[in-house]
């Protein structure tokens, strides 16, 4: 099932998701409802905050970019290892169609439970490595937003007040 996406600056995507205690079926259908969400958007990254669910849980899948990757899912996601440094343009589903420059790691390990509660360590570089950290940053209650200047975000979430207001208006009745 498609969900909708919140947008910024929707204050649940603020807050702070809460670690899941047990990897079930409930989880494995928020995990494949988040991949056709993401899918039907256009996406390479979804974390469940950006569905309204406020539990660590992150879909990847930047394939069309990087071949050799795999869509992943991603239970209680930690980054245990950073290095280097680089410069990715992000954007994000939850704040479409603005994209900013956003200093990450080059390289992260992430230690994660797979679908069958299976813990898993994972290296990940280029663009997978990029999308760990921002899918990361949603269940600290971070939007990429958060790490540009005051300025590029106040014009940002203006855009994205405007945005919503015009999704939340009904159709005008023509007559």
């Amino acid at each position: 099932m498609v969900r909708d996406i919140l947008i910024w600056p929707d204050p649940i995507l603020k807050q702070k998701a809460k670690p899941v205690t047990k990897v079930d079926d409930s989880i494995r259908a928020l995990v494949k409802d988040m991949f056709e969400t993401m899918y039907a958007a256009d996406g390479v990254g979804l974390a469940a905050p950006q569905v309204g669910v406020l539990q660590r849980v992150i879909v990847l899948d930047t394939t069309p970019r990087q071949p050799d990757a795999k869509p992943l899912a991603m239970i209680n996601p930690e980054l245990i290892a950073l290095e280097g440094e680089t410069t990715y343009t992000e954007g994000c589903l939850s704040i479409p169609g603005e994209s900013e420059d956003v200093d990450r790691a080059a390289v992260v390990t992430v230690k994660y439970l797979d679908v069958d509660g299976n813990e898993q360590t994972l290296r990940c570089d280029e663009l997978l490595a990029i999308a760990v950290q921002h899918e990361t940053d949603h269940l600290n209650g971070t939007v990429f937003v958060d790490h540009v200047s005051t300025l590029k975000r106040e014009f940002i979430r203006k855009r994205m007040k405007r945005l919503k207001a015009s999704r939340e208006q009904p159709p005008s009745a023509s007559r």
